[in-house]
């Protein structure tokens, strides 16, 4: 479970929150790469993916990489956001998706899924086993229209809200990263 191609990291944050979110810091503090956050300003997709874009570009100059060694991620919305960029075929590494919200609570008829045939990066979904944004079983569903290779860690008794588990997710990410 590694992806080994990506010496950089870009992250986004959820709905409502920043660059400064618990999470996405300790991803920053806690990983051995070059890592960037980024806050997204908008709730418009071609906004954000125009933001992610840019900044994917940016942090692999400041890094000294090429494009194709950088990852996006992000939280929340802000996964979803650079799900959506990376199936616009950016030239990025791979795809980290924490908290993805696959529907919204309680409506798993309206999926966020529609780009997943399109995603070709290798992606990495860390989620709560009880988000209501959608189970494992919805995962196991969907996920399989990514035509890149998937890898998904499971938190035990974890929500949308992972702040209990922030260790394991740091640890899953540095591990699918090495």
């Amino acid at each position: 479970m590694s992806v080994a191609r990506a010496e950089a990291l870009l992250l986004t944050p959820g709905a409502g929150s920043d660059r400064d979110n618990t999470t996405l810091v300790a991803l920053d503090e806690g990983l051995d790469l070059a890592v960037s956050r980024i806050d997204l300003r908008s709730r418009s997709v071609d906004k954000c993916v125009a933001i992610i874009a840019e900044a994917a570009e940016l942090l692999a100059e400041s890094a000294g990489v090429t494009l194709d060694r950088v990852a996006i991620g992000g939280r929340s919305f802000g996964g979803r956001m650079c799900s959506i960029a990376a199936s616009r075929h950016l030239g990025i590494a791979a795809l980290v998706l924490l908290s993805y919200p696959l529907h919204p609570p309680g409506k798993p008829d309206q999926l966020r899924t529609d780009h997943f045939g399109d995603i070709t990066v290798p992606t990495l979904f860390v989620s709560g086993d009880r988000d209501p944004f959608g189970t494992p079983a919805e995962f196991d569903t969907h996920v399989g229209a990514i035509a890149g290779p998937v890898d998904r860690v499971w938190l035990a008794g974890a929500t949308h809200d992972p702040k209990k588990h922030i260790p394991d997710i740091v640890t899953s990410v540095a591990a699918w990263l090495a």
